[in-house]
């Protein structure tokens, strides 16, 4: 999968995975699938994402559990 769609720029979100550069953070989107919302109506709730978009934010947080970062 492509992450080119989640960006971190420490000046945004506090440098937290977002979505193509908008305010838009994985983690929202990931909090709108725990709530039970289907992808239509994510899109629906946020409509500057598109469906590449969703499928990109899980596909990154399954990578980051994944892949730990041990801070020593």
């Amino acid at each position: 999968m492509d992450h080119s769609r989640i960006t971190h720029n420490p000046a945004q979100c506090g440098g937290k995975a977002c979505i193509r550069g908008m305010r838009i953070r994985v983690s929202d989107v990931l909090d709108l699938y725990a709530a039970g919302l289907s992808p239509d109506q994510i899109l629906a709730e946020l409509p500057d994402l598109e469906p590449d978009d969703l499928q990109a934010a899980l596909s990154y947080a399954g990578r980051e559990l994944d892949h730990p970062v041990l801070v020593a």
